[in-house]
């Protein structure tokens, strides 16, 4: 199966009519690190996609904040299951499921409808993230309040402390 192309991400986020498009960047933005360099912001403020598959077939994506690790313990009792019923995608599930390889999964557009979406509080603080759009090096620029108006995604404290 073949990944979505960063067309489905802007077609998306053209749906919300919030005047927001992508940038493609010379550089591989692919880890938060590479995304904050090349965009020119703190690995903080980089929202990352970060897949899981909950019971062997239930999707969720956890929007953590750059510098954070998910806690997948917080995650498996927001989602009452067990700890070891929470797995990252694979990749070929990642492009299955959320349309996307690794590196370049973005927070909307993608090929599963209904995907439960969680969002790091941790975000809150900034004025401005940056998420992936689609590939390793496009990438987008959007306010905490509009990530949680386009993903419908829920804010939660899910940073492994």
């Amino acid at each position: 199966m073949q990944p979505l192309s960063s067309e489905a991400v802007q077609s998306a986020l053209d749906r919300h009519n919030l005047n927001i498009q992508l940038t493609q960047y010379d550089a591989d933005t692919s880890t938060s690190e590479l995304a904050a360099e090349a965009i020119g912001c703190t690995v903080a403020q980089i929202a990352k996609s970060m897949c899981f598959i909950i019971n062997k077939d239930y999707p969720v994506l956890v929007v953590a904040s750059g510098v954070n690790t998910v806690d997948d313990k917080k995650l498996s009792k927001i989602l009452d299951v067990g700890r070891k019923k929470v797995r990252f995608a694979k990749p070929d599930q990642c492009i299955e499921i959320f349309g996307f390889a690794p590196g370049g999964v973005p927070p909307i557009g993608h090929r599963t409808e209904g995907i439960q979406i969680f969002l790091d509080e941790d975000l809150r603080s900034f004025e401005r993230v940056w998420a992936a759009g689609g590939t390793a090096n496009i990438n987008f620029g959007i306010t905490p309040d509009q990530l949680a108006q386009v993903t419908s995604g829920t804010w939660i404290d899910i940073k492994k402390n």
